[in-house]
């Protein structure tokens, strides 16, 4: 049965002759030793009501038949029999005459082995049974069409029998042996999520901590899309263990080891992963064994993710028949959400004064309006949700909020009035058909209802709500050819977006786009997402733990390091939760190459601008000093080893003892740390001496029980300078960047070109300007170009093309002095 159904008697296959026999027979054996009703027979062979008049009949027919096929063999008589017993028939067979009862037989035994604390033996018996399958349960039948739920229930006891194998594999440390056949696996059953723990386990103790962490944040990708569900406890409890790099997750006889070698004498027990939490997969439970888990290294049961279904039960357990799908109707079609989302209005009215009255020519304007609307809404991630003449609504959030939504949808203002709002059209068709048409938008930002369709695309979503009457309000008092927006939304962009009051009405007038934001807004991140959301997950741990982290990003000279951090940078600005941001960059210079970064720290800490006099860059010192430590012994300690740094002419008179300095660093930072989240960012760490290496390797550990988050960019030679890097640390964790692949970059390069072509000079079009003048037509130079904005970030489009001598952007430092983040500490 598990496979083609065959019958061996004597080492030789019976025939069991057409399709309509071996049904008939494959489903009394999946009910073997009991009647079974001819009601029931005649339903299953001919399904929704489709049977003939005379399916009794060929019923009876069959099982004469197969009568025949199953006579008694004379040297084994008795083995098998099908009697006719009121109210229709019954197949006597001896239990282990068939592979699914040797199967479930074998399955039990491993995992009381499991649950014994033998996962050695268990998994043996596992696989003994596991090998059993040829195929799927009944192939022969499935291919005809035959669907009974009875097949559903034992393919799904196989996946919890290879659930059990893999648990016992796991708790014998052999991740490496199963590590191909479970990506397999989860390939094909991605939505559960036992499963999923065990691959991120798995993943976790072969050294990938990473790719442990792409499964949990692509599964819950899925689930969110397809189910509007989130990952159960236990899967996020493993997610954060391995963010944490819980002991517990080593496999227990490797963590005595480590111990014997460390105290010189192994713990008597085994520490729970998280106390008084869910078990983790693979991991010794410090409780007692729970009754639906017997098995000692408690993966959680499956917990399938499925719309209106409880879990599945053990394979050790009668299959117990699924709910007709009646029992179940359209409910789970349309989902109603209480979220936060951006929403967006637009009015795109016909000029007056454009003195054409042609009723044709009207139509054509207000239809490439419409189109110019909904591309550029939907090419910035957002959905046209309704229209009404000149008013379009779009929403941006549904079904997945993201830290950029209200960014999006201001964007999208901007280039759709920059687009119909032009009298002139060098632009392209889509601006000169648009002419004279007049444009006010107003974005609002905030939680609404929502009710959408997850597995739709094609149903626009709908929004009531307080947030959507805003939205009106700001609409009908913003003036023709402006875009206005709520102070939520502006909170949100203004690190992308300048702002002014204009009259005294609610809500700001959009300026435009910062001029040091524009390059990069242009270029989308590509092939970073998953490791954005490792970074964004630990600056949520050390805010809510207050445990200072560590992170090494790791990369390839040019491959995006400061990039990545840019586009970190942008989206803890984005968030409402207040997070001060520090980015600093070490430089090969000989010297003084220490006090120099120490200055764009300290200057970062106190605001002090390119340009501030000695007094001035005094006062903001002092300030800064006074406002965060509160005895003056302390002040006067910080200020004394401080103020040399910053004066220019104290640096340049005496020689400012550099541990000194670093001292006062570091505990400027722990008390700007202790009044809320700090994120300090040094770049290109492996340009730096040794005296700072150390500096920031020290930073995270020497605080105490902060909420400080230290990152580090550089290239793997500071690996080759300290091996060690990272080692000993208790909260670290190192990321390394891989090349953006080839058709990651052709899909920035269409990007660019439409929106090129569609009339957003102002952003892309200066990238993709800079880009054809390196690379001009040829599709490998200007992968290889790209490659290098997307290294070198705006700031440095015009260094990378600068000529011979111009040292590119590893040397190029116009500005030493001015941190990024100088301009707005506190954001």
């Amino acid at each position: 049965m598990l496979g083609p159904l065959e019958v061996v008697c004597s080492d030789q296959l019976v025939g069991l002759g057409g399709t309509r026999q071996r049904a008939t027979l494959g489903f009394l054996l999946l009910n073997a030793n009991r009647v079974v009703a001819s009601s029931q027979l005649i339903e299953a062979l001919w399904p929704e009501g489709k049977a003939p008049q005379s399916a009794r009949k060929i019923l009876q027919n069959s099982v004469w038949r197969l009568r025949r096929a199953l006579s008694p063999d004379e040297r084994d008589p008795g083995c098998v029999e099908l009697l006719s017993q009121a109210p229709g028939y019954m197949l006597r067979v001896a239990p282990d005459r068939t592979d699914l009862h040797n199967f479930r037989g074998l399955v039990e035994k491993g995992r009381a082995e499991l649950a014994a604390g033998s996962p050695e033996n268990a998994s043996l018996l596992l696989r003994d049974a596991l090998a059993l399958w040829r195929g799927p349960v009944l192939a022969d039948l499935v291919e005809t069409g035959i669907d009974w739920p009875e097949l559903t229930s034992v393919g799904n006891a196989r996946l919890d029998a290879l659930e059990d194998c893999f648990e016992a594999e796991l708790a014998c440390g052999h991740h490496h042996r199963i590590l191909a056949e479970l990506q397999k696996t989860v390939a094909t059953e991605p939505l559960r999520e036992r499963l999923l723990g065990q691959l991120m386990l798995a993943l976790y103790r072969s050294g990938r901590q990473t790719d442990a962490l792409d499964v949990y944040h692509g599964a819950r990708t899925e689930m969110v899309k397809k189910l509007g569900l989130e990952p159960g406890h236990v899967l996020k409890a493993l997610q954060q263990a391995i963010l944490a790099h819980d002991p517990a997750l080593v496999p227990v006889g490797v963590r005595q080891q480590i111990e014997l070698l460390m105290t010189g004498a192994p713990r008597d027990r085994a520490e729970p992963a998280l106390p008084g939490g869910p078990t983790l997969p693979g991991v010794p439970d410090a409780g007692p064994a729970r009754p639906e888990t017997p098995a000692a290294p408690a993966v959680p049961t499956d917990r399938r993710v499925d719309e209106g279904r409880a879990p599945e039960e053990p394979a050790t357990r009668p299959p117990a028949v699924e709910p007709p799908a009646a029992a179940t109707p359209v409910l789970p079609t349309m989902v109603a959400e209480r979220k936060d989302v951006s929403v967006l209005i637009v009015r795109a009215q016909l000029s007056p004064e454009d003195g054409d009255s042609d009723p044709e020519r009207i139509d054509e304007a207000a239809e490439n309006a419409a189109a110019v609307i909904r591309e550029e809404v939907e090419c910035l991630g957002g959905t046209v949700t309704a229209s009404i003449g000149p008013i379009w609504l779009a929403l941006f959030g549904v079904p997945r909020s993201g830290d950029d939504d209200a960014e999006r949808a201001v964007h999208a203002a901007m280039t759709i009035r920059d687009r119909l709002g032009v009298a002139a059209a060098p632009a392209g068709p889509a601006t000169a058909a648009a002419r004279g048409v007049s444009v006010q938008a107003a974005v609002a930002t905030g939680e609404a209802l929502v009710r959408y369709q997850p597995d739709r695309d094609e149903v626009p979503p709908s929004v009531n709500g307080a947030l959507l009457d805003e939205c009106h309000t700001l609409l009908y008092l913003t003036p023709a050819g402006e875009i206005r927006v709520c102070d939520d939304t502006r909170r949100a962009t203004e690190f992308a977006v300048t702002y002014h009051r204009g009259d005294s009405s609610p809500g700001w007038q959009v300026g435009g786009f910062r001029q040091e934001y524009v390059a990069l807004h242009a270029v989308p991140v590509i092939d970073r997402e998953y490791d954005l959301d490792v970074l964004r997950g630990l600056l949520q741990r050390t805010r809510h733990q207050t445990r200072p982290h560590l992170v090494t990003v790791l990369g390839e000279p040019g491959i995006g390091k400061t990039r990545f951090i840019m586009e970190f940078e942008r989206r803890v600005a984005a968030n409402p939760e207040a997070v001060r941001l520090l980015v600093v960059r070490s430089r090969p210079v000989i010297g003084e190459e220490p006090l120099e970064v120490l200055y764009d720290l300290v200057a970062s800490c106190c605001g002090i601008l390119r340009g501030d006099s000695a007094e001035t860059t005094r006062a903001k010192l002092t300030a800064t000093v006074e406002r965060l430590v509160e005895t003056e012994n302390e002040r006067q300690w910080m200020l004394t080893r401080l103020h040399p740094l910053l004066d220019a002419e104290i640096c340049a008179s005496t020689r400012v003892a550099v541990a000194d300095a670093l001292a006062a660093s570091r505990q400027l930072l722990a008390e700007i740390a202790g009044r809320g989240p700090l994120v300090v960012v040094f770049e290109d760490l492996h340009w730096a001496d040794d005296v700072l290496v150390d500096f920031v390797k020290d930073l995270a550990p020497s605080v105490g029980s902060l909420p400080l988050l230290v990152i580090a960019t550089a290239r793997p030679e500071l690996l080759k300078r300290r091996p060690e890097w990272g080692s000993g640390i208790r909260h670290g964790l190192t990321l390394t960047l891989e090349p953006i692949s080839d058709a990651a970059i052709d899909r920035l390069l269409e990007f660019l070109m439409s929106t090129t072509a569609s009339g957003l000079n102002t952003s892309a079009g200066g990238l993709l300007e800079a880009l054809l003048e390196g690379a001009g037509d040829d599709p490998a130079a200007r992968r290889a170009q790209l490659r290098r904005i997307l290294a070198s970030g705006s700031a440095s489009l015009r260094d990378e093309r600068c000529g011979p001598g111009a040292g590119g952007p590893q040397t190029a430092a116009p500005d030493p002095c001015l941190p990024r983040s100088a301009g707005h500490p506190y954001r």
